[in-house]
């Protein structure tokens, strides 16, 4: 039986990505007691990279919100993996980090991150406030626009 939190993404029309394969030597996850640490995630959707390029320059701020929930939304893919398959086990999103492949000039950061807090909200309600970083810099892996990872408490 679906909880709650699972209700709320369907009832949101939100759909959840398949979780990835990590590309090198690391895990998508790392659970230490209640806290669960979830790597970076890029801007993808089942394996196929999307918002290649720079933020200010290929792609203003609606576009880099867009590759910042879809982070999001691979982190809730990993994260329903680490929970059992039951994101009613999360007791609250602690931090997230994101970073902004962008230009020197842009310095709207927080706002392109946005779509991915916006995501943990309106999935979690307020087991989703969290502490935040934004971060712009030079270059992502493989040209994406933005990388999000997070840490979460679950039971």
């Amino acid at each position: 039986m679906a909880g709650v939190v699972e209700a709320r993404i369907r009832h949101q029309g939100i759909e959840l990505p398949t979780p990835s394969t990590p590309g090198a030597d690391y895990v998508p996850f790392v659970r230490t007691g209640d806290l669960v640490f979830l790597t970076g995630q890029l801007s993808q959707w089942n394996g196929e990279r999307r918002f290649i390029g720079k933020v200010g320059r290929d792609f203003g701020v609606d576009e880099g919100r867009q590759a910042a929930r879809l982070c999001a939304l691979n982190l809730l893919a990993h994260l329903r993996v680490a929970a059992g398959g039951d994101l009613d086990g999360v007791v609250q999103c602690v931090r997230v980090a994101g970073f902004v492949n962008a230009t020197p000039e842009f310095v709207d950061h927080s706002k392109v991150i946005n779509g991915a807090s916006e995501l943990f909200l309106a999935v979690f309600a307020e087991r989703g406030r969290h502490t935040r970083v934004s971060v712009g810099v030079s270059g992502l892996p493989y040209g994406v626009a933005v990388e999000v990872e997070a840490l979460f408490v679950i039971r």
